[in-house]
């Protein structure tokens, strides 16, 4: 599988990525055995790169990621993580499911927002230990939203250091939304950005600026959300967007864009997750998967090949921009 590196860093990640909010226990429950399997298929499929965070599960997706890779030579994958919410114990609540955050976990901790230097210390300091690992390779500021100047001030210049210092090996920073990466990555000395569903064959909205400006800068993308929260994960286009029930004008799209697919003999999360990987400023497509089916048939998906011919009939269809 083909690797790039991050920004101007010396870390690398391979073309597909494994995204561990499903073992963190993402909608459903699995229990250790099958989330430690799926961690496997990934590293039998070639997958070296793993993103988690302290926010999936709280903290389990870490634990298990940790216990799954533990005894692998560390430098031979690369993990990411992220800062930007502390986990405080609230045993008052252990007996509570952690429902509102879409997590199958018990609520006996509660997220804190907190992008201030010493809570990135902490945090970090925190998954160093779930994860049982000495060194994490890539941090991102996670979903700072409604932070930034918080997130730009005191989280960032922290990183900053712990980059220089080499205690972490490249910084970056994870959204749901482009406007404000692209503010990073402009204003900052970021390696990385993950965007999640904003570049896709649903929603292409990042394409116009925030790629173009990222290859400008040297900036690397962990392309995440490829397939907008399901409706683009099978071949007959699911009901879900972006965690809601998806728009009958969206879900016609992806009819159409399916039966563009079908007439090239490609199947549509293929060509998901080939659309993204083809932009020259992506260096990982991050896919999250639970079980060892899911991890398996992305990876043979991923390494399909597929017609440039599908591209052009997207294009003159009006399904993406050429």
């Amino acid at each position: 599988m083909r690797t790039a590196r991050l920004g101007r860093s010396q870390v690398r990640v391979t073309g597909l990525g494994f995204g561990g909010a499903g073992i963190g226990n993402l909608y459903q429950a699995v229990d250790d055995e099958t989330a430690r399997r799926a961690v496997d298929a990934a590293w039998e499929a070639g997958i070296r790169y793993f993103d988690t965070a302290p926010h999936y599960g709280l903290g389990l997706s870490e634990r298990r990621l940790g216990a799954a890779l533990a005894g692998r030579p560390r430098g031979d994958y690369t993990i990411s993580t992220k800062v930007g919410r502390l986990l405080v114990p609230t045993p008052e609540t252990a007996h509570l499911r952690d429902d509102e955050a879409g997590f199958d976990v018990p609520a006996d901790h509660a997220r804190r927002w907190d992008f201030s230097a010493d809570g990135v210390r902490r945090s970090l300091e925190s998954s160093l230990e779930r994860l049982g690992v000495d060194r994490v390779d890539v941090v991102l500021i996670h979903d700072p939203d409604d932070h930034w100047r918080q997130a730009v001030d005191e989280a960032y210049p922290a990183l900053h250091e712990l980059r220089d210092q080499g205690v972490v090996g490249a910084i970056g920073v994870g959204m749901n939304q482009w406007q404000m990466l692209e503010r990073f990555v402009v204003e900052t000395d970021v390696d990385a950005v993950m965007l999640a569903g904003r570049y896709t064959l649903l929603d292409q909205s990042a394409g116009e600026s925030l790629l173009p400006r990222c290859r400008e800068r040297g900036v690397s993308v962990l392309a995440a959300g490829v397939f907008n929260s399901g409706v683009l994960a099978t071949d007959e286009p699911g009901g879900m967007y972006d965690y809601r029930p998806i728009s009958t004008a969206l879900y016609d799209r992806a009819l159409r864009l399916a039966e563009v697919c079908r007439a090239h003999g490609v199947r549509l999360p293929q060509a998901a997750m080939a659309f993204v990987a083809r932009h020259p400023a992506v260096a990982s497509v991050v896919v999250g998967a639970q079980r060892v089916e899911q991890v398996s048939r992305n990876a043979a998906l991923a390494a399909a090949p597929v017609p440039d011919g599908l591209w052009d009939d997207l294009v003159a269809a009006g399904l993406i921009r050429g």
